[in-house]
């Protein structure tokens, strides 16, 4: 379906039960809603609705020219509209890498929306920034972030046929993504303008400052770490916990990769129906 808010027309995927509760999915970069393929029939086996959308600067009719428009701000107005055009109240808000970003917003700063956050491989953001201040192991986790926020990034990834974005989802090493999964998500990003939409989510948002400033979250949560994952360091998967005043769950994947939804939709159907499952009236 597509819901339009303020002219700009986002791709929405709503599936499952219409009676259940709702579940908002937030993909991360570089994917799009097809992020929760696997994981989103686990989702509604257990009565559960899903609600995934193509968020800013991926879905063609939702993709401002300026930078400032992908700040946090209107990535989190975003999917309240989105919600708010369904008609639901609170949703169990799920996001993995930048929408576990805007899941961590969420519920920081619109508790009374989100019933639950499940949070994929990216921590707090107040976590991860105070790790990148004090921490070497975070500072060099985040080198990439240099790199996604200069002028030629989307260049880089789409020449000689996007083989550095074919890249991106290797580095890990092969078979992590099946090559089924890493087609779907590079014949997004090499229609015109949806790469360099995608980057502005970083070029807006000061990742590697001290500005973002989400405050504590009171919802219950649970966030799920892949020791594997090379974007983040222990110490701001350790800090977290100190920014969630609510009960908290972390989830440690001693195998699985970044690319958590698509590699095992299993663990993670599981862990997002149990947080779901636990905060029910």
């Amino acid at each position: 379906m597509r819901v339009t808010l303020d002219g700009l027309a986002f791709d929405v995927d709503v599936a499952g039960p219409a009676a259940g509760e709702p579940v908002l999915l937030l993909h991360g970069f570089p994917h799009n809603k097809e992020s929760w393929t696997e994981t989103a029939p686990l989702l509604h086996a257990a009565g559960l609705r899903t609600i995934a959308p193509d968020q800013r600067g991926y879905s063609p009719g939702a993709r401002p020219r300026e930078v400032s428009a992908y700040a946090l701000r209107h990535l989190a107005a975003d999917a309240l509209g989105i919600l708010d055009s369904l008609d639901v109240s609170t949703a169990h808000v799920v996001g993995h890498d930048w929408g576990a970003l805007v899941g961590w917003y969420l519920a920081a700063r619109h508790p009374g929306r989100v019933r639950t956050l499940t949070a994929l491989a990216i921590p707090h953001a107040d976590a991860y920034q105070h790790a990148y201040r004090v921490d070497e192991e975070q500072r060099q986790s985040s080198k990439y972030v240099d790199f996604l926020v200069s002028p030629g990034a989307a260049d880089h990834f789409l020449a000689d046929g996007a083989a550095e974005l074919y890249g991106w989802f290797n580095q890990l090493g092969p078979g992590v993504l099946t090559d089924a999964q890493i087609a779907r998500y590079v014949a997004t990003h090499v229609r015109p303008g949806t790469l360099d939409a995608a980057l502005n989510w970083y070029r807006a948002n000061d990742l590697l400052g001290d500005a973002l400033d989400f405050g504590p979250v009171s919802v219950p949560t649970t966030f799920v770490y892949s020791r594997t994952d090379t974007a983040v360091s222990e110490l701001s998967v350790k800090k977290t916990q100190e920014h969630v005043t609510g009960p908290y769950r972390l989830v440690t994947l001693e195998e699985t990769s970044h690319w958590q939804p698509q590699q095992d939709p299993v663990t993670i159907a599981t862990e997002i129906i149990a947080r779901a499952t636990d905060s029910a009236p």
